[in-house]
């Protein structure tokens, strides 16, 4: 069937989540007390989070319901469409079919609302008042912020201080729908002025952020703590994302041999690839499933696995996970949504027993691939959907040296619309190619004193 956009009735949203954990050989290891190192259960995340979502993070279930009300709030955008990408392909002159599913129609313009929605609505019926997150280029900010409005939930953010004054409209669309927005490291928690006093000028990481949202969600009863990405929890509501996309091309007649998606935490690249990879642990499908990252923050090409903190301050369980150490900064790219330090647990383990890959891309390339495929296709993509992007080129590249056709799919999981001053920069050779050195991130990784785990 050649069609360019295949678009699914709203009856057709998927009725339930996909857990990877129930398929994948070796389940991940457990979370550690950072005190006791020993194994901590689903009391240890009481205080932050409300019980239906620790249920979500520990269950071994692989189908997960999703409740009425999420799936309605869901139908004002999803599902959402999939893509052939014809202009793309033809200004690459390659034989490959490219796909690629559109997440940036949600209020938000963004993957982020397919869990934003569902963790303020167990939040609500779990009469909670109000929620702490942490935001880097302010897509997952704006996006909890959107779904708090409409649950009647207070939402604070810490928005890494790079993205509160390179993106101010992100900013502005977060007290829209009724935020605090406060630029990360801030002087209202002990983590941020612990980081202000060491280094007044930080650019502010997605570690400190999470540092400071987790202390201040710890200090009050009536406030939960929410995270848009890393978790068990926020990888299974993504796959709502996937899920469509593959009844989509069943009514195209297709299946794709290579899913590709961007890489901050692991939300972008789950909610795509891992009903994918679902195909290939159970019908022997050989599907490759790649994530991108940026070069400057490497962690699934140049990290290392092993125990270490999902914050900077040292507050959270230790996880097992890629990392390049948890007081690592990256460089100040305008991908403000993949400058983490770590990989969540579930992909970590995933590329470990090598079922999926990783490739990075450096801060020129990926700008050149947002253009060209915004020329090519005519929606200008987030700095983030930009990796998947230089990815997916990449790849067709390779069918047209190697004169072979495959079938490409990629997430494009947002627009760049409040994402101006990035391409202004890159116009404007303002943006460098960043060299992130081996001794950089050797010395950052010898910091650690987080537990090893035995090969």
């Amino acid at each position: 069937m050649d069609r360019r956009k295949i678009i699914l009735e709203e009856s057709q949203i998927p009725e339930k989540w996909y857990n990877i954990i129930a398929d994948m050989p070796n389940k991940p290891l457990p979370p550690l007390h950072p005190g006791t190192l020993e194994p901590i259960g689903p009391d240890s995340l009481a205080p932050l989070f409300p019980e239906a979502l620790i249920k979500q993070e520990v269950t071994t279930d692989k189908w997960v319901t999703i409740p009425d009300e999420v799936r309605h709030m869901y139908s004002l955008w999803r599902p959402t469409p999939l893509y052939r990408a014809y202009g793309l392909e033809k200004a690459l002159d390659t034989p490959a079919k490219i796909y690629y599913k559109y997440e940036g129609v949600s209020p938000s313009g963004s993957h982020k609302p397919n869990t934003a929605i569902p963790q303020a609505y167990y939040n609500k019926q779990e009469g909670i008042k109000r929620i702490t997150t942490e935001t880097g280029a302010g897509q997952w900010g704006s996006a909890l912020s959107f779904a708090c409005q409409h649950f009647g939930i207070k939402c604070e953010v810490y928005m890494v201080k790079l993205s509160f004054h390179d993106k101010p409209y992100r900013k502005i669309m977060m007290n829209t729908w009724g935020a605090d927005v406060y630029p990360s490291p801030s002087d209202r928690t002990q983590a941020g002025r612990n980081i202000l006093a060491a280094n007044p000028d930080s650019p502010g990481s997605l570690g400190i952020a999470i540092s400071e949202a987790v202390e201040m969600a710890a200090t009050r009863d009536d406030t939960k703590y929410a995270l848009g990405s890393v978790l068990n929890h926020v990888k299974l509501h993504q796959t709502i994302i996937g899920l469509e996309a593959i009844k989509q091309l069943e009514i195209a007649g297709d299946l794709p041999d290579i899913v590709i998606a961007p890489f901050g935490g692991g939300s972008n690249f789950a909610g795509l690839a891992f009903p994918f990879l679902r195909l290939n642990m159970d019908e022997g499908k050989n599907i490759r499933c790649i994530a991108s990252e940026p070069a400057s923050c490497p962690k699934l090409t140049r990290g290392v696995f092993r125990y270490d903190f999902g914050d900077t301050a040292g507050m959270t369980p230790l996880l097992p996970m890629y990392t390049l150490g948890h007081d690592f900064i990256p460089a100040p790219i305008h991908a403000g949504g993949l400058r983490y330090h770590g990989a969540g647990v579930i992909v970590s383990q995933l590329l470990k027993d090598k079922l999926i890959e990783a490739q990075a891309h450096d801060n020129i390339e990926i700008f050149e691939a947002g253009v060209q495929f915004a020329r090519a296709e005519g929606i200008i993509p987030a700095p983030e959907a930009n990796h998947g992007i230089a990815t997916a080129i990449a790849e067709a590249k390779k069918c047209r040296e190697e004169g072979v056709s495959k079938t490409i799919l990629f997430n494009l999981c947002g627009h760049g619309n409040f994402d101006m001053k990035a391409y202004d920069d890159y116009f404007a050779g303002k943006i460098k190619q960043h060299e992130l050195t081996q001794a950089e991130i050797d010395a950052s990784i010898a910091r650690l004193t987080t537990p090893l785990i035995p090969s």
